[in-house]
C-alpha cells in the first residue's frame, strides 16, 4: 500500500468513531485556526452540512472541524456532538453573545451494508472529535469507511467491500495529503498501475459495471442514491476560499482517473479542500498534487480493506 495520511500537514488532527456490528461510523478531521477551506460537489445525491457556507462570495474563511460520514442523512446528526464538544472546548466562531462552531460535513448511504437502523448520531460524532490526534494513521474499515461498499450493479451481495484512505505527496516543504470514504456506485481502478482493482464480483471475478449498464439500458432506480465517495485535500500551502475551490475542482480529477462510473445521478461525490496557510505555492501544481494524493487515496481505500490486492467478498 502507498504511504502517507493526512495528518502529514502539521497540525491537523484526526478522529474515527464507528459501529463494527452496525456497519457505520464517522471520521472528524480537525485543523489548526487560521485555516481556509473550500469545497466542490459534482455527485448529483449529496448529503450535506455547510457547504453554503465555504461559498467563495460568503462570509466564512475558516472550519473548526470537517467530517465524513456514513447513514445517509440521518448521519448529519453527528455534528450536533461536535459542535458540542467544540463549544466547550471554546473553539467556534465570536457572535458576540458566545461562539458558534463551523463544522462543515459530508455523508455516504451505507444504510443497506448492515444495520438500517444503526447510524452515526451525536454521541458518535462527539467521541470522533474526541479520539483525534496528530498520530493517527488507520485506514480501510474505520470511521466513515466502516460501511463503505463499491461495484454495486448487480447489488450488494455482488459488490466488493471498501473502506477510508488516506495519502500524501511532498515535494519539499510543500505537503498535500488526502482523505477518502469510497462508496462509489462504480469500479475502483489504481491509477498509477492501470488496472482495476475492485467492482461487482460475477463468477468469482471482478467485472466492469459498464458492460453490465450496457445491457440494462433503462432502469437502474434500485440503485438511486445508494452510494457517493466524499473526501478532503488538505495542503499546507496558502491559499483563500476561491482559490481552494479550484484545487478541489482539479482534485476530482483524482475521482474520475479512479472511479468508472463516477458523478452519476446515484453518487452525491464531494470534496472538501483545505489549507493551513503555512508556506507560498503554486495554485496548478498543488492541484495536480491533489488529484494524485486522491487517486493514491482511493487505492488505499480498497488495498487497506482486504489487506492484499485480490478479490474479497462481503
Amino acid at each position: 500500500m502507498y504511504e502517507g495520511y493526512i495528518t502529514d500537514v502539521k497540525g491537523i488532527k484526526v478522529g474515527h468513531a464507528e459501529d463494527i456490528k452496525g456497519g457505520t461510523g464517522v471520521t472528524v478531521i480537525i485543523p489548526p485556526s487560521g485555516n481556509s477551506c473550500a469545497v466542490e460537489v459534482r455527485g448529483s445525491a449529496p448529503g450535506t452540512r455547510e457547504t453554503d457556507l465555504l461559498n467563495p462570495v460568503n462570509t466564512v474563511e475558516s472550519v473548526n472541524a470537517l467530517i465524513l460520514s456514513g447513514g445517509s442523512a440521518y448521519g448529519l446528526n453527528a455534528s450536533s456532538g461536535v459542535m458540542q464538544a467544540l463549544e466547550e472546548d471554546g473553539l467556534g466562531l465570536d457572535v458576540g453573545v458566545g461562539i458558534v462552531p463551523i463544522v462543515p460535513q459530508a455523508v455516504l448511504f451505507d444504510l443497506a451494508y448492515k444495520d438500517y437502523k444503526c447510524r452515526p448520531d451525536s454521541n458518535m460524532g462527539k467521541l470522533a472529535y474526541k479520539n483525534a490526534g496528530i498520530n493517527e494513521n488507520r485506514q480501510g474499515i474505520v470511521g466513515a469507511g466502516t460501511g463503505a461498499t463499491v461495484g454495486k450493479i448487480l447489488g450488494m451481495d455482488k459488490s466488493m467491500k471498501s473502506g477510508l484512505g488516506s495519502a500524501s505527496i511532498c515535494q519539499r516543504n510543500l505537503v498535500v495529503s488526502a482523505m477518502v470514504a469510497v462508496n462509489a456506485f462504480g469500479d475502483i481502478y489504481d491509477y498509477e498501475k492501470g488496472k482495476q482493482i475492485a467492482g461487482p464480483i460475477d463468477d468469482g471475478k471482478i467485472i466492469k459495471t459498464v458492460d453490465v449498464m450496457g445491457k440494462i439500458i433503462n432502469d437502474f432506480s434500485d440503485l438511486a442514491d445508494k452510494n457517493t465517495t466524499i473526501g478532503i485535500v488538505s495542503t499546507n500551502a496558502k491559499f483563500d476560499k476561491t482559490k481552494l475551490t479550484k484545487i478541489a475542482q482539479m482534485t476530482h480529477d483524482g475521482f474520475a482517473r479512479s472511479i468508472n462510473p463516477v458523478h452519476t445521478g446515484f453518487d452525491g461525490d464531494t470534496i472538501f479542500a483545505l489549507s493551513t496557510n503555512e508556506i507560498e505555492a503554486d495554485l496548478n501544481m498543488v492541484g495536480v498534487m491533489a488529484a494524485n494524493a486522491m487517486s493514491r487515496a482511493i487505492a488505499n481505500a480498497i488495498y487497506a480493506t482486504n489487506k492484499k490486492e485480490s478479490i474479497d467478498l462481503i
